[in-house]
This record gives structure tokens, C-alpha cells and sequence, in this order.
């Protein structure tokens, strides 16, 4: 499996977000989850303080005199980056390979990626199931919240309290 083997840094970032993406296009109620997190002045700081020590990790060497600071900085564009593509559904004429195709692109860019290891990485992406990996991750997510708050999910999307 993916999990299984240690991916270059950039290449892990590039699944992360492909996967966070993919779960969005799978199931509505996560699309509204992420947009709200993203939207809302508190979880969004929540999350740039969360992505700014690991972006640094990933992307440093590009950027050698940069301070967590100017990363912090950068991460609130990249996420809104993310955040306006999970709102953006995909359809017909913007299907979900050019959506991540396009995402990465320019997160990737943002964070100086060469562009011969941005075609790799986006190589890479494209060997993957993308959507069979989501939904691996969304299964084990709703069996790990319905241990944790004792609720079933039904096949049809809908929650099912137990009694």
C-alpha cells in the first residue's frame, strides 16, 4: 500500500492534498466540513499554525532564508488555494484529475518545486487510484468516529443514531 512506503517529502504533501481533495468530491458532508474549517477565522488559524512547522520541513531548501514566519504567511495562500478547490465540485468539463492536476501545479509553484519533479510528482499522482485510496481513508474516518460517538453511518449518506 501507499502508506507503506517513505515517499519523498513533496510526494507525501502531494498525496495529502490530492487525498484531502478526492475525500470532498466523495462525500458532501466532508466537502462542507473542510470549507467551513477552511472559512471559519479560527479553525483556518488552527490550521496554518498545524501546516506551517510540516511546509517548512517539506519546502525549506527552496527557501533557505525564510523563518516559519514567512512559511506561516505562505500557507495562508496555499490554503485558500485548497479551500476554493474542495468548493469548486468537479463536473463534466473539470473533472477530478485536472482539478489535482491544477492544485498541485500551483501549490507546488507557490513552494518553488522544480518544474521537472513537479511533472514527476504529478506522475505519480496519476499512477495512483486516487478515488479507491479516499475511499479506504473516508471507510476507516467513519468507523473511527463511530467508536469514538457511537452513531452508525447508513449506505445512503444519512446518520443513524443508535438506541
Amino acid at each position: 500500500s501507499i502508506a507503506d512506503k517513505k515517499l519523498p517529502p513533496v510526494y507525501a504533501y502531494a498525496v495529502e492534498t490530492s487525498l484531502q481533495l478526492t475525500l470532498t468530491e466523495l462525500n458532501e458532508n466532508l466537502r462542507e466540513i473542510y470549507i467551513e474549517a477552511y472559512s471559519q477565522p479560527d479553525t483556518a488559524e488552527f490550521i496554518y499554525l498545524h501546516t506551517t512547522a510540516e511546509l517548512k520541513q517539506i519546502f525549506g531548501a527552496n527557501f533557505p532564508d525564510y523563518s516559519e514566519s514567512d512559511f506561516y504567511e505562505m500557507e495562508i495562500g496555499t490554503a485558500g488555494l485548497m479551500r476554493n478547490y474542495m468548493a469548486r465540485k468537479c463536473d463534466i468539463h473539470f473533472p477530478l484529475e485536472r482539478k489535482l492536476s491544477r492544485f498541485l501545479v500551483a501549490s507546488m509553484r507557490v513552494y518553488r518545486v522544480p518544474e521537472e519533479e513537479q511533472a514527476k510528482v504529478l506522475a505519480f499522482i496519476g499512477s495512483i487510484d486516487i478515488r479507491e485510496l479516499a475511499v479506504t481513508v473516508m471507510h476507516k474516518l467513519f468507523a473511527m468516529l463511530e467508536m469514538k460517538y457511537d452513531f452508525k453511518l447508513s449506505t445512503d449518506g444519512e446518520t443513524e443514531e443508535r438506541r
